[in-house]
């Protein structure tokens, strides 16, 4: 019976992971998000616990980095990325995700 507990838990936990939701995100320059840095173009978002996922949607590389995950008091209309910049480098410092409460902090 254990066995059966254990495999319908990850079956569900798999599961959980193909459905995670994905957020558009444009870079128009060259963007440094927490410890990476991505080149102008088209990205994919997902994040799971304590690290985002970009994925170029071109060449369908990707990079991780840590972030903070937290919970606003109202949802994003639209997803939102909220930068600085240093030199000629812009810096993520939050993205707010469109459709939800969650913000992500680099």
């Amino acid at each position: 019976m254990k066995k059966l507990i254990a495999i319908g838990v990850f079956t569900l936990a798999s599961m959980s992971l193909l459905s995670a939701k994905t957020y558009d995100i444009m870079v128009s320059s060259t963007t440094k998000a927490g410890s990476i840095e991505l080149k102008p173009g088209q990205y994919k978002l997902s994040f799971n616990g304590g690290n985002a996922t970009f994925t170029d949607v071109n060449s369908s590389k990707t990079y991780t980095t840590p972030v903070k995950v937290q919970e606003g008091d109202k949802k994003f209309d639209t997803t939102q990325m909220e930068t600085t910049k240093q030199g000629e480098t812009e810096v993520i410092q939050e993205i707010d995700l469109g459709g939800s409460k969650t913000k992500l902090g680099f």
